[in-house]
């Protein structure tokens, strides 16, 4: 069982990549916002409940997917409202099992961000769409980031277009 742990900032295109690399290895595609959707739907984003309920569905499904061999492409944005040791204990949870964790860091010039942050398609899952809040929180992501575990890959996502990023995860697989 291998789990992709796609991670980087609003707007660095890690759904876009994900769609792409599903594609190109048959892995299932974990798109957070699947979970902090659901859970916004019932809790205001940041409350304890949502923080709590978000973590238990996600190393829930994590659990699963190991025990059954599931491999998975999971999308991740570093934000305050995760605990630091998160991506540590889904690697421990997914070893566990016998699986692999390989994390792959997005990385994005922020005028790139900037222009992307508005784009229509950010709305299917109700993803940050404000440049002026973008520009508020961009200093606590980037904080957040750099408490990731080291990744196996980083890709700028300003320079690489999806398919080439996905070609690129797909060959780190490989080895």
């Amino acid at each position: 069982m291998r789990l992709v742990f796609l991670y980087g900032q609003a707007a660095s295109g890690k759904l876009t990549i994900a769609r792409e690399l599903a594609a190109l290895t048959g892995f299932a595609l974990f798109h957070n916002h699947l979970i902090v959707d659901a859970v916004a739907a019932l809790f205001p984003f940041g409350s304890e409940r949502f923080v709590q309920l978000r973590e238990e569905l996600w190393l829930r499904l994590f659990g699963e997917a190991a025990a059954a061999g599931q491999s998975l492409i999971f999308t991740f944005a570093p934000e305050a409202s995760v605990g630091e040791d998160f991506p540590r204990r889904v690697s421990n949870m997914v070893e566990r099992e016998g699986g692999l964790v390989n994390f792959v860091a997005l990385t994005v010039e922020e005028a790139e961000q900037e222009r992307r942050i508005g784009d229509q398609g950010r709305a299917e899952f109700g993803k940050l769409r404000s440049l002026e809040l973008l520009r508020e929180l961009r200093p606590s992501m980037k904080r957040c980031e750099a408490m990731m575990p080291r990744p196996m890959l980083v890709i700028d996502s300003s320079a690489t277009n999806p398919g080439d990023a996905a070609t690129a995860i797909v060959q780190l697989l490989d080895k």
